[in-house]
């Protein structure tokens, strides 16, 4: 394990600052060249502190811009009609590019990335998925699934 200082909220790693424990491949191969982390020592300690402020700056914008685009996506619902076979089983499946493409439709621009799917939807039915646009925002999107010829109600 190596130690790495963050630039920026990790999920299921750390907040802004802290000194984190990490694998070194994730840290040499992601985490140092996006610019996420910087490696744990002490000449990058007085480098991240010169940079704390601006970076807690930059980091309170995209929160509140994220709060912003939250107003706008919570509670939409996008709807798709597919071909189902027996028991609800669809021929296909809807995915995140799916659901990015139908907020799209809607004049709501939403990276597929930031769609939250543990898997592509296979199945005919409602769903509830989550948007992440920041660590703390996390808007829902309501995805209804049904089978051409049924009518939504």
């Amino acid at each position: 394990m190596v130690q790495v200082i963050l630039r920026q909220a990790v999920d299921d790693l750390g907040d802004i600052g802290e000194v984190v424990d990490v694998k070194p491949g994730y840290a040499r191969n992601f985490l140092i060249p996006q610019g996420i982390a910087y490696e744990a020592n002490a000449a990058n300690q007085k480098r991240f502190e010169e940079e704390r402020r601006h970076i807690l700056d930059r980091s309170a914008r995209e929160l509140d811009r994220a709060k912003a685009a939250a107003e706008r996506i919570e509670g939409q619902s996008v709807s798709f009609t597919v071909r189902a076979g027996e028991e609800g089983k669809l021929f296909g499946s809807v995915t995140a590019s799916d659901i990015s493409e139908a907020l799209a439709e809607k004049g709501l621009e939403v990276d597929r990335h930031l769609i939250r799917l543990e898997e592509p939807i296979k199945q005919l039915g409602v769903y509830r998925v989550t948007v992440r646009l920041h660590a703390e925002v996390r808007p829902e999107v309501t995805v209804w699934v049904v089978a051409e010829g049924d009518t939504e109600g």
